[in-house]
């Protein structure tokens, strides 16, 4: 495996990096892109879809869709080193990322060129937001299982059911949503995947208060909801296919998640917190737990590097995406538990201070580290996964 960067390679680094310098606004820098993913209120959304559009203008956003959608048809080395830039400099996840990771690959592989032409510019432009419509009060890890129904009315459809765990459906414009249109049929057929419009008649949104106060789930109620049957995607009752071609683009970006910068903010917090008169850092269980998780990180790098290399030859997807998405979120549960032992009660404060000027940080990797197990395929479901299609084990 070559870790060295090609010229081309690190001049396309220095012009991202120069751009990100150039524009990224100050008071759009956050501690943890991923934990803040959602805004948390309006005003942050409509300043981060501001920032959006200005990505666009420059040709930064969906940089590895094809050029013919408004992509840069950049190379999967590209986007790599976009991504790495990108969380380098603190920068927000963008409010369209539902739309330019999921839904609009989604659309470019399965979609009509209609669609196509109608949805991929306004996903890209931040113009559309779009939100997933998936699980279930009853259908989460079997998602299969789920029970919203739309009934063919012969030039649409009309969909009653609900959604949960919906992320950004209170900013959204747009849901893409999994619905049942033949129940007679066996549960994994009979299922048809349609674009819907949040502002349609008939659509509530309830949001679901998590423990660190954020609203970024919600619940989403559909009733008598009128869906054209132009917002189909894929073929009537076959929408398991387009649905899987998601939540492959989903457990990807899941799955790329690196920790360095965290565990090495935490190793510098061991050296500047005092327990009992001596830096933390001091204490030999700090340190082995701290190895512990750097060794952890380090496994999970060179994991991510196979997955990469895998593709750069053109193979087929391997067992990777369901090793990084399940070693990734649990790593970030072992690291969250670290944390909150390291600081103790300081780690309940949340808000600076000045032995932890980033407390809210930790704060909230200690309450929300536990929903990344659950997102986008839950750790039983990827065990199931890494057993039946890569060990061969029987089915349960």
């Amino acid at each position: 495996m070559d870790f060295q960067y090609t010229p081309a390679q690190e001049a396309f680094r220095d012009e991202v990096r120069g751009w990100l310098e150039q524009h990224l606004p100050a008071d759009l820098c956050v501690d943890d892109p991923f934990d803040e993913r959602v805004a948390s209120n309006r005003a942050t959304f409509e300043k981060r879809v501001i920032w959006q559009r200005k990505m666009y203008e420059a040709r930064w956003v969906g940089i590895s869709w094809p050029a013919q959608y408004g992509g840069r048809a950049a190379t999967l080395m590209e986007q790599i080193i976009f991504d790495e830039e990108y969380f380098r400099a603190r920068a927000p996840v963008l409010p369209g990322y539902s739309g330019v990771n999921m839904a609009g690959p989604t659309i470019i592989e399965w979609g009509t060129e209609e669609q196509k032409r109608r949805f991929l510019p306004r996903i890209l432009s931040g113009e559309d937001i779009w939100c997933q419509g998936y699980s279930e009060p009853g259908a989460g890890s079997d998602l299969a299982g789920l029970a919203t129904r739309a009934e063919d009315r012969g030039d649409h459809f009309v969909v009653n059911g609900q959604k949960v765990r919906t992320s950004a459906a209170q900013f959204a414009d747009w849901i893409y949503v999994l619905v049942r249109t033949d129940p007679a049929a066996p549960k994994h057929r009979g299922i048809s995947y349609l674009l819907a419009d949040m502002k349609t008649p008939g659509i509530t949104v309830r949001p679901l208060v998590l423990m660190n106060g954020h609203r970024h789930f919600n619940e989403v109620f559909f009733v008598d909801v009128p869906v054209p049957k132009a917002n189909l995607i894929g073929r009537q009752n076959e929408g398991w296919k387009p649905a899987m071609t998601t939540l492959m683009y989903e457990r990807k970006a899941g799955g790329g998640r690196g920790y360095g910068e965290q565990l090495q903010r935490l190793r510098a917090l061991a050296g500047e917190l005092r327990v009992a008169g001596r830096p933390a850092w001091e204490d030999p269980l700090v340190r082995q737990g701290f190895a512990q998780l750097w060794i952890d990180s380090t496994c999970l790098r060179y994991t991510r590097l196979r997955n990469i290399t895998r593709q750069l030859r053109g193979e087929p997807p391997g067992p990777e995406g369901s090793i990084l998405k399940l070693f990734g979120s649990e790593l970030g549960v072992r690291i969250a538990d670290f944390a909150g032992e390291l600081l103790g009660p300081r780690v309940l404060v949340n808000q600076p201070s000045v032995a932890v000027p980033d407390g809210p940080r930790w704060y909230n990797r200690v309450v929300s580290a536990r929903q990344y197990t659950n997102a986008g395929g839950t750790s039983e479901i990827q065990r199931n996964i890494i057993g039946e299609r890569v060990l061969g084990l029987p089915k349960d």
